[in-house]
């Protein structure tokens, strides 16, 4: 009797010929007597299983494998049918020769059996009875009952449905897919006996995939979507991927195992069986502990992955030959297989010698030589391998390694750490699920980073399609895809697959793969991309081109504004407060608009015969057609002569028929008007898809959805000063205080921020108020985080309007009177658009005129409705008033109180009403009544007295004053502050404050400019006050006194000076601020210029804090220190100018890590002063042992220069008590010294050697092509196997006056604690406009540690340029995989890397 071996497991050779033979000889058998046995089937382990009666015979069954595969439909066992055995247990059946009629038998899917009582399973059950083991339900009910009697405890139900996903414990192709339920749920233990019966063994406990047990319900509705299952057996690890991508294409299910379930004729013409001999190397280690898997590809189709299963711990070991029989349906002509394993177990990495095919009905074989190892960490990493058929010797397609370059997106948040797969598609089949493993970057999937792989793969011929995805599951995983680009090196094509889209579960459709095709082949990819780009940014940006926006359009070559003169002129001149600069939108069709001026409502924008012009706003040629551009520039076309654009000169003039190609500009940037009003509601976007948002735990984020959650209310402080206040979370604001950016402001100081504008990019950045150089900065997660401007993007928020608000503040009070000329930043709007402004409902500016006219009804008061009454004395005036009013939650004005007719007010012994709208400031303590100056030196005015009433309530507040005001008296500013008066009395003092302004004693110190000053209390503030008016060059000593309601402990004050030219600015060295009565003196500390220059903007104003209040952080030293406190003690030189205006930063570095920035502040703020020592506190916890420092500067303020004389370190915990002296004593600056602005030190540990300080010399070619040279600022960092050395300025070249020229090399010198071994480099520049690119061949740099000389050589031959090669201004280059070193005899030593040796060479010099 002839046996036919069991192809689960792996079997000897011999024993395979012999199978081979026994099976043709039953086939042709066909003279035998046909034999009936009638058997019946159990189902191992379950005695409540009905039993399959059957009818066997070798007609019905003609092998073995036949009976197996039919019963694996009949008997539910999680594999199928693998062994069948006699009721106990203790004979195997393995042929049909076997079986005896009439008896009965159990199937199992494993070896070991579990014998049943066949008495009982034989009895037939009655209805009610079920065919498997007790249901969840009655089980959960059964346990209830138990509950309520005192057995066991209730578990916490879930509330909502919750998928999950459940893999067997050690066999990651058994898995189920389940819903958390309220029925499945009832308890812990319903759920196992739920999971035992779905998953059909018994499941005792579950566990996380990373190998955590789930001991109850409540930790298994908090897993993160992936459990394992297991029975009494510990936790075996495995590659359990939620997703799959780490298996085979189409990963497996049940249906993949070696005996696929087979058709009622499971040998008819479309089915085939093949043999596959599999032989594992002999070389040590080779072994594998994965489940290894088989795809053969024919001409018709591919089999899909096979897993070649069999008994666990015996199949491919060392030097062993695995025999198994599959099946794989009519693929057509064989052409290639792919065999690879999961990477499992303990020791997964598999070293296959060959790989043999037998066809076992055809009888062709074909032989697979591989002799490679499939391992992560072995060869290239890849865990599969294809291999073609050969046909005389030689294979019938190619083996290509394909490159694929991934580019992630450049959005917040858009990297991952997940694993990423891919599956190529093309004409000749697809290489399967590859994870893209090994990338030429050291980290993989950056934002904005591209990462080149190798997959290796027999050629697919034409690529049509990819399926990309990553196993990175909830908030925080996802990924953003801008592109996959794959090359084949054969046919030398590239192939561009498009996604500009999230692979996240919490994003966009919430898929986490996605199916991409290539792009057409006759358009040009880079058009297509670009194309794509167009529509996301007019999708993002087409807000702007509203009816009723009022625009500018700014011109990055000209520097100017488009402005329309009243005699239709048009140019490319103007500056931001130019009137002609304004349009408004007036929207046509879709993307076409006619923009009208906003100060000549009759004329418009257009082109005629190509030239743009001013015409009447209702002919066809002012129809402007709006092409957004990916910078986010718009070009406007007419859409009458498409082809015709808006375009200027370099002169800013309308481009003509002279002007050549390289000369022309015609993209503008467009910024909207009002975007920063008070109580306009606004999106700060960070890039075209997301936003500022504020998370519930009060965190920020720059990755929020363009949605209600990043809605954010803008309250105007004062001129370009405004506070940002979440709109669904009120009364919570954004924030700047203790190093931490979040949303969890109360409207305080911290809160205010200085909205600086960009121009070029139509950009703003956010600079705290209270911390002067500190700026809302993103992280490349998103996180937002204070920073200082260092020319990088994450500062820049693009607003975005939501819902206009007011044109003028609301609680602003540190502003003199709106019409004083060029006092405010905002330009003062015409009377005209003001009188149409005031007429609208919606809005209520707050110098609306609000006197009710003589005869008229009004309508019924309003709850922020007043009625202001002014009683003039003897003397009267025709000046313009305007009223401040202060109360306890706040300040609103300034109020202008007037009409048309100004005559009629302020007459003498009359009485004026106005009814104005105060929004909420709380309970009203004071009011501040400003007036523009008197005419002549006879006019005066004398005030009686102010009432306030409120026309609801019938409250009356009010000032009594009895004041004259007039030329000759002592307030020349014409400012004064009233009280409430209570019972006679008035609630707070009048106060003089007595302002003594010292002017440094300087060449050319004072100034004949307007000079301004502002004093800050707890109870609000004085008002800007005039201190000496302009055209009058008198220096500053004493003698002003200034009269307000008082102010309480004083916090600040605001020092103005309104310099035309350098010849006029001021040098304030100090302001000291009397209170006589009360016998208190403020010292404020300035010793700077007004106005004075910071990242670029030339600011007039400043803030200046008493010296026992500083906002400059310096360290007062707590008594409560915490773990890695350090003190720092920064001494600057002893001599005049050794000072600085910067804000200076620390890096640490330890032996794990180094400490990122460490802001210490700013020259601003009175810190590194000549001659002085400031000492901060800074914690390097988790840093290790430091091994050095570097500090430097921001090259910022109008005298950065800085003369460092040393840096003391001391660590505070635990104490220290020997302190670190790292003398320095040199320039830190630019145009000094070594012309650096950094400086690194290295510190001493007692076990190691102190590492060297080196020169770096680095030599930077520019490349020879057109238009290669650079005229801005380039940046390096060089980055070693000892850190880095920092993003320095390559500010001097050593052999060149003119740096970065066309086909030039230039000469840096850096110094840097050595770094070890030189890996990359990052090179950067900040040159944004058109043309202001740079053409970079290579970067060699040079320099010696111990006896030898190194050369590291980083190639780049790209450009670096916006508009140019792929876009970016920053390259990281690679070092050259072949160094060179000089030893001291002067030989070149060059070592060359190739695949299989090391060549060397040697040169006498």
């Amino acid at each position: 009797m002839s046996e036919t071996p069991s192809t689960s497991y792996s079997v000897n050779q011999p024993n395979s010929s012999e199978s081979e033979q026994s099976l043709s000889t039953r086939h042709f058998n066909v003279t035998e007597p046909v034999v009936a046995k009638r058997i019946c089937f159990y189902k191992s382990g379950d005695p409540q299983f009905n039993g399959i009666k059957m009818v066997i015979n070798n007609r019905s069954y003609k092998t073995f494998d036949a009976l197996l595969d039919s019963l694996s439909k009949r008997v539910p066992l999680p594999f199928g049918v693998r062994n069948i055995s006699t009721p106990k247990g203790r004979h195997c059946i393995t042929n049909l020769e076997d079986l005896e009629d009439g008896k009965s038998y159990i199937c199992s899917h494993q070896r070991k059996m579990k014998p049943i009582n066949l008495e009982r399973a034989s009895k037939k059950p009655l209805p009610w009875q079920i065919s498997r083991p007790i249901s969840a339900r009655r089980r959960a009910v059964q346990l209830a009952r138990e509950n309520e009697v005192g057995f066991g405890h209730r578990e916490r139900k879930i509330t909502t449905p919750k998928k999950i996903l459940v893999f067997k414990n050690g066999d990651v192709r058994l898995r189920r897919t389940i819903i958390l339920g309220k029925r499945n749920t009832q308890t812990f233990e319903a759920f196992l006996d739920y999971m035992s019966e779905l998953m059909q063994y018994p499941v005792l406990k579950l566990y996380t995939t990373d190998g955590r047990k789930v001991p109850n319900l409540q930790a298994l509705i908090l897993c993160s979507g992936a459990v394992v299952a297991a029975g009494r057996e510990p936790f075996k690890p495995s590659n359990y991927d939620s997703l799959g991508y780490s298996r085979p294409a189409k990963l497996l299910g049940i249906a993949n195992r070696v005996y696929p379930k087979a058709n009622a004729k499971s040998e008819s013409e479309n089915s085939k069986k093949w043999k596959v001999s599999v032989l594992t190397s002999d070389m040590p280690s080779a072994e594998t502990s994965s489940k290894v898997y088989i795809t053969l590809y024919g001409d018709h189709r591919n089999s899909g992955p096979i897993f070649l299963d069999g008994e666990e711990g015996k199949l491919f070991q060392r030097g062993n030959e695995d025999i198994f029989t599959v099946h794989t349906g009519n693929i057509g002509n064989l052409y290639k297989i792919r065999v690879g394993h999961t990477n499992s177990g303990n020791s997964p990495a598999w070293h296959c010698e060959e790989v043999q095919l037998l066809n076992l009905f055809s009888g062709e074989q074909f032989s697979f030589p591989a002799h490679r190892w499939l391992a992560w960490d072995q060869a290239n990493g890849e865990t599969s391998m294809e291999l073609p058929v050969f046909c005389q010797g030689q294979p019938v397609l190619p083996v290509t390694v394909y490159e694929v370059h991934v580019t992630t997106g450049e959005l917040w948040n858009a990297g991952t750490e997940a694993d990423v797969y891919i599956s190529i598609y093309g004409e000749k089949g697809d290489t399967g699920s590859r994870q893209l493993l090994r990338s030429q970057k050291p980290k993989k999937f950056l934002k904005g980073q591209t990462d080149m792989f190798s997959v290796e793969a027999v050629h697919l011929g034409h690529l049509y399609k990819i399926v990309i995805g990553h196993n990175g599951l909830g908030s925080g995983n996802g990924w953003y895809l801008d592109k996959v680009v794959i090359k084949d090196p054969i046919t030398d094509l590239d192939y561009t697959f498009l996604c500009h889209r999230w692979l996240d579960s919490g994003q966009d459709d919430g898929n986490i793969a996605r199916e991409l095709t290539v792009t057409d082949a006759s358009t040009f990819p880079g058009r297509q991309e670009l194309e794509l780009k167009r529509e996301e940014t007019w999708a993002a940006e087409k807000w702007k081109f509203q009816k009723g926006n009022t625009l500018q359009f700014y011109n990055r070559l000209t520097g100017g504004f488009i402005c329309l003169s009243p005699d239709s002129k048009v140019d490319a001149l103007g500056d931001k407060k130019n009137k002609y600069g304004l349009f408004d939108v007036i929207v046509k069709r879709g993307n076409i608009c006619i923009f009208s001026s906003h100060q000549i409502p009759h004329l418009a924008l257009a082109l005629v015969n190509g030239y743009a012009t001013g015409k009447v706003g209702n002919a066809t040629c002012c129809e402007l057609r709006v092409h957004l551009q990916p910078n986010g520039s718009a070009i406007l076309e007419s859409a009458r002569n498409p082809g015709h654009t808006v375009t200027f000169n370099l002169q800013g003039k309308v481009a003509d028929d002279t002007t050549g190609y390289a000369g022309l500009s015609r993209e503008f940037v467009v910024h909207v008007k009002g975007v920063f009003h008070h109580g306009a509601i606004i999106l700060l976007n960070t890039n075209l898809c997301q936003a500022l948002s504020l998370r519930p735990d009060g965190s920020c984020s720059g990755t929020g959805q363009q949605q209600q959650e990043s809605y954010w209310k803008v309250h105007k402080i004062g001129s370009g000063v405004c506070m940002f206040e979440s709109v669904r979370n009120p009364r919570m604001y954004l924030k700047i205080k203790d190093g931490q950016c979040n949303g969890t402001g109360t409207g305080d100081e911290y809160c205010h921020f200085k909205i600086e504008k960009n121009l070029e990019a139509g950009s703003v950045s956010l600079e705290s108020v209270r911390n002067k150089g500190m700026y809302v900065g993103l992280l490349p997660d998103g996180q937002t985080k204070p920073v200082i401007n260092i020319g990088e993007n994450n500062i820049f928020f693009y607003p975005q309007i939501i819902k206009f608000g007011r044109e003028k503040p609301m609680g602003t009070s540190a502003a003199p009177n709106q019409e004083k000329k060029g006092f405010r930043e905002s330009e003062r709007q015409p009377a005209k658009a003001q009188k149409q402004v005031s007429q609208t409902p919606s809005t209520f500016p707050p110098s609306k005129e609000m006197r009710n006219p003589q005869g008229g009804e009004c309508p019924p008061p309003s709850a922020d409705e007043w009625k202001v009454s002014m009683m003039t004395g003897n003397a009267g005036t025709q000046v313009n008033v305007t009223l401040w009013i202060y109360g306890d939650r706040g300040a609103f004005g300034p109020i202008t109180l007037g009409k048309d007719n100004r005559k009629q007010l302020f007459l003498p012994r009359q009485e004026d009403e106005f009814q104005v709208k105060i929004k909420s400031v709380g309970n009203i303590y004071k009011i501040r009544i400003e007036l523009d100056e008197l005419p002549n030196e006879q006019s005066e005015w004398n005030l009686q007295s102010v009432t306030l009433q409120h026309l609801m309530s019938k409250k009356t507040l009010n000032f009594p004053a009895n004041t004259w005001l007039s030329k000759n008296s002592v307030d020349r500013d014409f400012v004064f502050e009233l009280p409430v008066v209570e019972a006679g009395k008035p609630i707070y003092p009048i106060v003089l404050y007595h302002v003594y302004v010292y002017t440094g004693d300087l060449e050319q110190a004072d100034t004949d400019s307007a000079v301004y000053l502002c004093i800050y209390g707890k109870r609000g503030d004085s008002g800007l006050r005039l201190l000496r008016k302009s055209g009058i060059p008198v220096k500053f000593r004493r003698g002003k006194v200034m009269e307000a309601v008082s102010l309480g402990k004083l916090q600040k004050v605001l020092l103005r000076c309104e310099a035309n030219s350098k010849s006029q600015y001021w040098y304030c060295d100090k302001v000291i601020v009397r209170e006589a009565e009360n016998n208190l003196e403020y010292v404020f500390n300035c010793k700077r210029w007004l106005p004075f220059m910071s990242q670029g903007v030339i600011h007039s104003e400043i803030d200046l804090y008493p010296q026992e209040i500083q906002v400059n952080q310096q360290l007062k030293m707590q008594q409560e220190t915490n773990e890695g406190d350090w003190k720092i003690t920064v001494v600057t030189g002893d001599f005049e100018t050794a000072g600085t205006t910067a804000t200076v930063s620390l890096y640490a570095y330890g032996e794990k890590k180094a400490s990122g920035p460490i802001i210490l502040g700013s020259g601003k703020h009175q810190l590194f002063n000549p001659n002085s020592e400031d000492t901060f506190k800074i914690n390097l916890r988790d840093l290790g042992q430091l091994y050095k420092i570097r500090i430097g500067h921001d090259n910022t303020g109008n005298d950065p220069s800085w003369y460092l004389e040393e840096v003391r370190l001391e660590r505070l915990v635990p104490l220290s008590q020997e302190e670190i002296c790292l003398p320095i004593e040199c320039w830190l600056a630019e145009d000094k010294g070594e012309g650096d602005t950094w400086r690194e030190l290295a510190i001493r540990n007692p076990t190691k050697e102190l590492l060297p300080l080196l020169v770096y010399e680095i030599h930077v070619y520019t490349g020879a092509k057109l238009g290669a040279e650079a005229d801005f600022n380039v940046y390096i960092n060089l980055i070693g196997t000892r850190g880095d050395a920092g993003k320095r300025k390559l500010h001097r070249s050593k052999n060149n006056n003119v740096k970065f020229q066309h086909g030039q090399m230039d000469i840096f010198f850096i110094k840097a604690v050595s770094l070890g071994d030189l890996e990359k480099v990052l090179i950067s520049h900040d040159g944004a406009a058109p043309g202001n690119g740079w053409f970079l061949d290579k970067i060699v740099i040079k320099y010696k540690e111990g006896k030898e000389a190194q050369e590291v050589v980083f190639p780049c031959n790209r450009w670096l340029d916006e508009y140019q090669d792929d876009g970016k201004t920053q390259r990281e280059l690679t070092a050259k995989s072949n160094s060179k070193c000089v030893n001291e005899t002067g030989s070149s030593i060059l070592i060359l890397l190739t695949k299989s040796a090391w060549i060397f060479g040697v040169k006498r010099f």
